[in-house]
């Protein structure tokens, strides 16, 4: 699972790497994200694990996956992780307003 994150982090796609330029200046808010994240069986495309927040970005690789990533947030909910997910063209269009959706949603407990 290490050596799989470790090639993903790697492999990263533009839109993961853009979120992660910009998840990097939120240290000055006291965020601390990590990006592909084991947790459990799982690999996590970014994980606060102080705020217990895990964040998913949702490209043309999870079209045919709903079964998959319900299961996948139903287990990390289990664990009390709040999952929010993020489409790639959301991060290309405005990564700025996607940070702040991620501010927001952690902000107000998770919901939405």
């Amino acid at each position: 699972m290490l050596g799989r994150a470790r090639r993903l982090r790697r492999e990263m796609t533009q839109p993961e790497r853009a979120l992660w330029r910009e998840l990097r200046q939120l240290r000055g808010l006291g965020y601390r994200f990590r990006r592909q994240a084991p947790i459990g069986p799982y690999i996590a495309d970014f994980h606060e694990p102080a705020r217990r927040l895990v964040i998913e970005l949702d490209g043309d690789s999870h079209a045919d996956r709903g079964d998959y990533d319900r299961d996948r947030d139903a287990w990390m909910e289990a664990r009390h992780l709040q999952v929010f997910r993020i489409s790639n063209d959301d991060v290309i269009a405005d990564v700025g307003a996607v940070v702040e959706a991620i501010v927001a949603f952690r902000r107000e407990g998770g919901v939405g």
